[in-house]
């Protein structure tokens, strides 16, 4: 029997992490479940059909959204962190009625992955629970979401980030600084101007790579920044690294010797690749990384003490439990008999 399976997320805005997180949901539904039949809301439908070999719908045209689900066994909702007010309400609300319309059809239900909350609105909260409490199978990638989801009375299960589960390629380091940083209104002319000066102080001997994950959200940054490192010494070797595909960035991440990253799946590659890293708290999963694997981090909610971090940073050595982060899988077979039940 052929499985129709819809997948909603915030596809097609080329966000680095995002993406290959679909990329790896695709992969191994197809995997584990040959016969299925995939569709995904994307605002790229070409591009995400193109990549993936999936069909693909445009994420806001709600008629051809709606006949899809209609049609399908399955709405997997996810990954990442769809269910929050934070971002924008508009966003919040787009995603739940995506689910409210697997509820309408009667379609199973799948919580893929996410990060849950924080959710102010007490209406749109209330909204979210009762159809949470439609879903067959949750799974969030944190605790403080599997708790705030235990307080409202829904039964969910803690994964790791899929991401986790990518294989990586063996590359030698280069005597490279990779630094990551992205739109926020954290990230302001003096928070910017600090970390450059911090930078070029302790780094000036190696080369520097901005990486630019999501253009929309960070090539503006990493302009600005470059401009701040060189004002400061001229003689720095400087590179931006964007408008390169999720394979190449990989490859640009895996071969730095240190980074200082912001987005959280950046963070995660280094880890895996077995970088030194030094990650910009801008969100509690970040935060919630750092601490996993006993990492220093620069809240960037209070910035004062970022000079000494920055050199704290450069004489610490870090050593990761290769054994431990080899075991962090999301488990994709259970998640296909949850949707072949």
């Amino acid at each position: 029997m052929t499985n129709k399976i819809v997948i909603s997320g915030y596809y097609g805005f080329d966000n680095f992490g995002d993406e290959i997180i679909l990329k790896i949901l695709t992969e191994n539904i197809k995997k584990y479940i040959p016969s299925a039949q995939i569709t995904v809301f994307s605002v790229n439908p070409r591009k995400t059909s193109a990549n993936l070999g999936v069909n693909s719908v445009h994420s806001f045209k709600l008629f051809n959204v709606v006949k899809e689900i209609l049609n399908s066994h399955t709405l997997i909702s996810g990954g990442g962190s769809l269910l929050q007010d934070i971002t924008s309400a508009k966003s919040l609300i787009y995603y739940l009625c995506i689910i409210l319309s697997a509820v309408i059809f009667r379609k199973k239900i799948i919580i893929f992955a996410q990060g849950f909350g924080p959710i102010k609105n007490k209406f749109l909260l209330q909204i979210t629970t009762y159809l949470l409490r439609q879903a067959k199978y949750i799974t969030v990638r944190d605790n403080i979401s599997l708790n705030q989801l235990k307080q409202l009375k829904i039964t969910a299960e803690q994964c790791f980030d899929p991401v986790w589960n990518i294989n990586l390629k063996e590359i030698p380091k280069e005597n490279k600084l990779g630094i990551q940083l992205r739109q926020s209104k954290l990230v302001n002319d003096n928070f910017l101007n600090t970390l450059a000066y911090s930078v070029s102080e302790n780094f000036f001997d190696k080369k520097i790579s901005l990486l630019s994950l999501q253009n929309i959200q960070d090539l503006d940054v990493c302009k600005k920044f470059k401009e701040e490192l060189l004002q400061i010494n001229g003689n720095l070797n400087i590179e931006i690294i964007e408008n390169t595909s999720n394979e190449k960035m990989i490859e640009e991440i895996s071969k730095c010797s240190e980074i200082i990253s912001m987005r959280y799946h950046a963070c995660l590659i280094a880890i895996k690749c077995g970088i030194k890293l030094l990650p910009l708290n801008y969100d509690i999963k970040v935060e919630t990384l750092a601490k996993e694997f006993n990492l220093d981090y620069i809240d960037l909610n209070n910035t004062s003490n970022l000079n000494e971090k920055v050199r704290n940073f450069k004489s610490n050595q870090i050593k990761y439990n290769i054994e431990e982060i080899n075991m962090r899988k999301f488990d994709f077979p259970k998640l296909s008999e949850k949707i072949s039940q």
